[in-house]
């Protein structure tokens, strides 16, 4: 937004350094908070760090060097356009504008930019962004929403910071689970299939459960019913076994469920708005996997013990040069020549980098697979590619209820459409009374996006480390940290503009800010002006969150100005146009802020 003046300040600070043989260090440069005028500032710590370290200059403590030379570069600057004044404090300098300048360039910035307000600038690197990714032949719980959601809101986050951006699902379509749900369908339910995407989706979780039950020891289980559950547990495992060795009958049955799970899956990532660019499946890097295995044997690598009766292992700290036990080490092929996870991550690895020409790669799994992720990523430096220094975890806590866990072999979760559902039923009985006078076509539009919108917030307003207890109610609160909250402040920005209309003022294209600021104006300005900076350090950190968080502050400070501050009634039109136009300006903040984070914004509610 001021990056005119901040150049050219730079361009004189580096000028000054070189001319006087000092090492100025990168530059990083921070917005003033407000306190009587906005600015932005810099620090010379580590330049009088640098100076020191090379035996130049005065020999004063680093916090003196680095204010002697914030003092002799502000000597130097000179006037800037548009830069109010210039100090040296502490080791800084802080460069300050006028008010009513900074506050007109905010809102212009925010209105002649609109939809890509905020939006840095395109970056060199390739992201890839892996999320999305439940096992086949269950259902959609809320679980999976958490890690669905971080990863949208992660990916458009880093898309709109400037990165070319991929967005990758991997389901698990493999496994004893999955032929746990065929077994039992194809002994007690074949050829039956209900009717609705949701409803097969839905109907395979419960026949897991219904497996599960039949499978697992019981208490006091007299001999004919253990023999009964052994029966079917071999029945089970000889199932598996056709799989494996490719028995079409059995591979057909199992790719017409799978396809129930995916329907599902397809239709939920829909209504979430999310689109997927790249569809990896266990089931296809299986076979790649194994070749990969005797390629790191090749490269020692790896350490073939089969002959000894042991497995394929990387003794990943061995390998390091690490003398201290930091990755372990780690099986990579079984002895009977099956695969593990971490050979697939391997080859799914090598596909990303060498196909897709990923230079970041996220992974959005849940948080007790941090271990095996970062031995993941030791094995590919170990490999020889240079993108593993890149590779980042994104992990997440557990969603239980209320209630207690949630486990899908005891048929304990809050299916996801169900939920939605619901949000949707509960939204809908409070806007019938509130909103009499709007469609009823419109009233459940309108409530599916404040429904969606509250069970999107609620996975983004806790860090993701850590655990969240899904509460409905809570998240439907139009109070506190919620999504309705933040989307209700976009509809009041929407209320106060189309009364303007009605009443047939139109505020100029351009707006002067030459009178004394609210504090009310003053934090809507301040947050609208940290947007940019704050897409950025979400995206750099890998961390919605922090976008969750500003969104919030955002919508706070509109509602403490709405309610504070005489906008359509101000008597001096200049200031009428001023207030009108930062209000345009909040409602789009607002919006761009709820479109990262997967929320949408609606006019009314």
């Amino acid at each position: 937004m001021f990056q005119k003046e901040q150049q050219l300040i730079e361009e004189k600070i580096k000028a000054f350094c070189t001319a006087n043989d000092i090492a100025l260090a990168e530059l990083k440069w921070q917005p003033i908070p407000f306190s009587g005028e906005w600015g932005f500032a810099t620090s010379f710590f580590q330049t009088a760090a640098n100076e020191a370290k090379l035996g130049k200059g005065s020999k004063l403590p680093v916090p003196q060097k680095a204010q002697e030379i914030a003092e002799q570069v502000k000597g130097q600057l000179g006037s800037v356009e548009g830069i109010s004044h210039i100090e040296a404090v502490k080791g800084y300098l802080n460069v300050y504008f006028k008010t009513s300048d900074y506050a007109r360039r905010v809102v212009d910035e925010v209105l002649t930019s609109g939809a890509d307000f905020g939006r840095g600038a395109k970056k060199s690197e390739t992201v890839m962004v892996e999320y999305a990714q439940p096992n086949t032949h269950h259902s959609f719980h809320v679980g999976h929403a958490r890690n669905t959601i971080l990863g949208e809101v992660l990916a458009r986050l880093v898309e709109f910071a400037g990165f070319e951006t991929i967005r990758a699902s991997y389901p698990g379509d493999l496994g004893l689970g999955v032929i746990t749900v065929m077994w039992i369908y194809e002994k007690l339910y074949k050829g039956q299939e209900p009717e609705g995407v949701h409803e097969r989706g839905q109907w395979l979780a419960k026949l897991y459960v219904e497996a599960t039950a039949l499978l697992e020891k019981q208490e006091n289980e007299t001999p004919e019913q253990t023999a009964q559950r052994e029966a079917y547990d071999a029945e089970r495992r000889e199932m598996y076994r056709k799989w494996d060795a490719g028995d079409e009958t059995v591979r057909e049955l199992w790719r017409v469920t799978r396809e129930w799970s995916l329907e599902e899956l397809r239709e939920i990532l829909h209504m979430l708005d999310v689109k997927m660019d790249v569809w990896f499946y266990e089931s296809e890097v299986d076979e790649p996997s194994k070749v990969i295995v005797d390629e790191l044997i090749a490269r020692d690598i790896a350490t073939d013990e089969r002959p000894n009766g042991g497995a394929v292992i990387v003794k990943i700290d061995e390998k390091l040069g690490l003398t201290k036990e930091k990755y372990r080490t780690n099986v990579i092929l079984r002895r009977d020549g099956t695969t593990l996870y971490l050979t697939k991550d391997l080859a799914l690895a090598k596909v990303k980098f060498e196909q897709y020409h990923v230079d970041r790669s996220i992974y959005v799994v849940d948080v007790r697979q941090s271990l095996h992720l970062q031995q993941a990523f030791a094995i590919l430096k170990l490999w020889g590619f240079p993108q593993a220094e890149k590779c980042h975890h994104l992990g997440y806590g557990f969603v239980s209820l209320p209630e207690g866990a949630m486990s899908a072999r005891r048929g304990r979760v809050a299916l996801f459409k169900e939920v939605y559902d619901e949000a949707v039923k509960r939204v809908l009985s409070v806007e019938a009374e509130k909103s009499a006078n709007i469609p009823a076509g419109e009233r459940v539009k309108i409530a599916s996006q404040i429904g969606l919108g509250a069970l999107v917030y609620s996975m983004l307003s806790v860090d993701n480390n850590k655990d969240i207890v899904f509460d409905i109610n809570e998240a439907l609160s139009f109070d506190g940290r919620t999504g309705p909250y933040i989307q209700n402040a976009h509809v009041r920005a929407n209320s106060i503009l189309k009364k303007m209309q009605v009443s047939g003022f139109k505020f100029q294209a351009s707006g002067s800010f030459d009178y004394e600021l609210t504090k009310h104006e003053i934090e809507l300005i301040e947050l609208i002006s940290r947007f940019p900076q704050t897409v950025e350090q979400a995206a750099n950190e890998y961390r919605p969150l922090v976008m969750a968080a500003y969104a919030y502050e955002l919508a706070n400070a509109f509602h403490s100005f709405y309610h504070a501050v005489n906008v359509l009634q101000t008597e001096d039109e200049s200031i009428r146009n001023a207030r009108l136009r930062l209000v345009s300006a909040a409602k789009q903040a607002i919006a761009n802020a709820l479109r990262l984070l997967d929320i949408q914004a609606p006019d009314v509610m």
